[in-house]
């Protein structure tokens, strides 16, 4: 699962791409006041033939104090991830 995003360019192999959506998994939960996320930022494209995906960046970022436990509290808690990433990340979240 995953979530589009507001496109953003992204420098990668001396040309420019542009990546809109944003792909997440958790990496490591102690269950208490730490997490990691991992993300992948793709350029998603349409045809008749369906959707290719390309990844274009990766990388992972950490969630801990105040912001987990607003993460752990919040009603849907894989929105919540998404839209503390794309925080994280300086990104435009499209639900």
């Amino acid at each position: 699962m995953g979530y589009s995003i507001q496109p953003v360019d992204i420098w990668q192999n001396g040309q420019s791409e542009t990546g809109n959506y944003i792909d997440a998994s958790i990496v490591n939960d102690n269950l208490s006041d730490y997490a990691q996320f991992y993300w992948n930022i793709s350029k998603v494209t349409t045809s008749e033939d369906g959707d290719t995906k390309q990844s274009l960046t990766q990388g992972n970022t950490t969630i801990s104090g105040q912001a987990y436990a607003d993460w752990g509290a919040a009603s849907d808690v894989n929105l919540a991830a998404y839209e503390y990433i794309c925080e994280q990340l300086n990104l435009t979240l499209i639900p």
